[in-house]
C-alpha cells in the first residue's frame, strides 16, 4: 500500500518501487513511529479533529500493532515504502476506515523527522550508558596496576608515569566524549511534529502538547528547518568519530603493549584470534578491529554532510540516505565500546617488564636536569651535561642511578649525595604527576 498516487496516471516503475523503498532501513523505527502516532491522536482527540471514540479505537489498534511486532507476531516485511505505510495498512487491516484518520494534519516528512528524533535520543542515552560501563572498567584496571612504566613522546621512551596513570587519560577523553553526546541531546531537544509537509497544517493543533508528551523540552520554531533538519544526526555522528577516535588510539597501544617487543601486557584469548598457519600467533583482533572500524564511523559522517550540502530547503528525498549510515555509525561506535570495555577488563598487566623498560630508557634524565638547575646551573648547561651522562651509561652498560657518586662527579663537580633521592622514581613520580604512592 501506498500513502500517495491519487495525482498519477500509471503505476510506479516495480525498479522505482525497490529503488524507493526504504523499509528493510527504517524498520527499526517502528516503535518511535507507533509512540509519535499516539501522542499525535491524543493530541487530536483534545482538539477535536477525533472523536474520543475514534482516538480510542486508533490507539487501541498501534498499540496491538507494537505488542504483536515486539512479541514476533508480526514480522516487519513485504512490499510497503517505509515503516509510515506499513504501520498505516496494518491498522487498517486491524480496525478500518476509522484508520485513515489517523494522518490528519501530519506528513511523512514531520512524522520521521520525529521518529529519527526520538530513536537518536534514545540510542544516545544508550551510548552515555556503555561509556560509563568502560570508564569504570578503565577506572578498575588502573588502581588495580599503579606501576611504573615509560611515558613515551614520538614513540620514544621519555619520562616514567605509571600505567594508572596512562590509562586514565582514556577516561578523560571518555568524559569530554560523554559532554558532546549531552550537548548534542539538549540540541536535539525539540519536536518537528505539527510542522507537516513543510508549513505547518491549517488545522487547529496543539504542538505544545505532543511536545510534552513525548518528552522533548519544546516544539521546533521553523517549520522547514523541523522536517529539513539533519543537525543532530551529524552532530551525534561527528561525537561518534571522536570516540572511535579515542578507542583507535587505545587500540593502538593496546596492539604495541601485546607484542613481543614491548610484552607490557597480554590480551585475554577471549579476544584473541590465531594464525592459520603460524601455530604460535596471538593476534589482538579485537583492537585491531576496533581500529579498523574507526574510519567506517568517519566514512558515515562524510557521507551524510556530503548528503546535506547541497539541499534546499525544505524536505528532500535525499534525506532518505540519514538513516542508514546513521545507524551503521551508532550500531558500530555501541559494539566498539562494549568490546573495549570487555578487553580492558581482562587485561594482564605485566609490570616487571613496564619497570625493566623504565630503567633501560634512562627516563630519570630530565630529572637529573632539573636537579642541576636546583644548583644553580643554566637550564641549557644541565641539558648538555645530562647528554654526557648518558653517553657515559650507554657506553658502560648502565642506568643513571646506577653510577656511582665518583662517575657523576667526574661528569659534573657539581653533583652532591642528594642526586639519588631526587631521581628515585618514586620520588619522581609523587613530585611529578602526583599519583598514589606505588605500594
Amino acid at each position: 500500500m501506498k500513502l500517495w498516487g491519487g495525482r498519477f496516471r500509471k503505476e510506479e516503475n516495480k525498479l522505482m518501487e525497490d529503488f524507493n523503498s526504504s523499509l528493510q532501513v527504517d524498520k527499526r523505527l517502528y516503535a518511535e513511529d507507533i509512540k509519535g502516532s499516539i501522542a499525535h491522536v491524543k493530541m487530536l482527540m483534545k482538539c477535536q479533529l477525533l472523536t474520543d471514540e475514534e482516538g480510542e479505537n486508533i490507539t487501541e489498534g498501534l498499540i496491538s500493532i507494537l505488542e504483536d511486532i515486539e512479541n514476533e507476531k508480526l514480522i516487519v516485511e513485504g512490499e510497503f515504502e517505509d515503516i509510515h505505510s506499513f504501520v498505516e495498512t496494518n491498522l487498517t487491516e486491524r480496525i478500518g476506515e476509522t484508520a485513515k484518520k489517523l494522518h490528519t494534519a501530519r506528513s511523512r516528512n514531520d512524522q520521521v523527522a520525529l521518529d529519527v528524533r526520538l530513536y537518536a535520543k534514545n540510542k544516545a542515552g544508550e551510548v552515555l550508558k556503555y561509556i560509563n560501563e568502560l570508564q569504570g572498567n578503565i577506572e578498575k584496571k588502573a588502581e588495580e596496576n599503579n606501576v611504573i612504566m615509560p611515558g613515551y613522546t614520538h614513540l620514544q621512551r621519555a619520562q616514567v608515569v605509571t600505567f594508572q596513570h596512562h590509562l586514565m587519560a582514556y577516561y578523560n577523553m571518555l568524559n569530554r566524549d560523554k559532554k558532546r553526546i549531552f550537548n548534542a541531546l539538549e540540541i536535539m531537544d525539540e519536536s518537528p511534529l505539527g510542522c507537516g509537509a513543510l508549513a505547518g497544517t491549517t488545522h487547529t493543533i496543539d504542538r505544545e502538547l505532543t511536545a510534552k508528551d513525548l518528552g522533548f523540552s519544546k516544539p521546533v520554531d521553523n517549520f522547514l528547518d523541523g522536517v529539513s533538519d539533519r543537525d543532530y544526526l551529524i552532530e551525534l555522528m561527528s561525537a561518534f568519530s571522536i570516540i572511535m577516535m579515542h578507542l583507535s588510539r587505545l587500540s593502538e597501544e593496546l596492539i604495541l603493549w601485546s607484542s613481543q617487543e614491548f610484552k607490557f601486557i597480554t590480551i585475554d584469548d577471549a579476544y584473541s584470534t590465531g594464525s592459520s598457519i603460524m601455530p604460535q600467533k596471538k593476534n589482538p583482533d579485537a583492537a585491531e578491529l576496533t581500529r579498523g572500524k574507526t574510519g567506517r564511523v568517519y566514512g558515515s559522517l562524510i557521507s551524510l554532510l556530503t548528503t546535506m550540502k547541497g539541499l534546499p530547503l525544505a524536505y528532500n528525498k535525499d534525506l532518505q540516505e540519514d538513516k542508514e549510515v546513521f545507524f551503521d555509525s551508532l550500531d558500530t561506535t555501541l559494539a566498539c565500546l562494549q568490546i573495549m570495555s570487555n578487553m580492558i577488563s581482562t587485561i594482564e598487566v605485566n609490570s616487571e617488564n613496564m619497570k625493566k623498560a623504565v630503567k633501560e630508557g634512562f627516563l630519570n634524565a630530565t630529572e637529573v636536569a632539573d636537579y642541576l638547575v636546583s644548583k644553580g646551573v643554566a637550564f641549557r648547561d644541565a641539558h648538555s651535561i645530562v647528554g654526557s651522562i648518558v653517553i657515559y651509561c650507554e657506553d658502560h652498560k648502565k642506568a643513571i642511578e646506577e653510577l656511582t657518586l665518583e662517575e657523576l662527579r667526574s661528569l659534573s663537580s657539581i653533583i652532591e649525595e642528594d642526586i639519588y633521592e631526587f631521581i628515585d622514581y618514586e620520588n619522581i613520580l609523587r613530585k611529578g604527576i602526583k599519583v598514589t604512592l606505588l605500594k
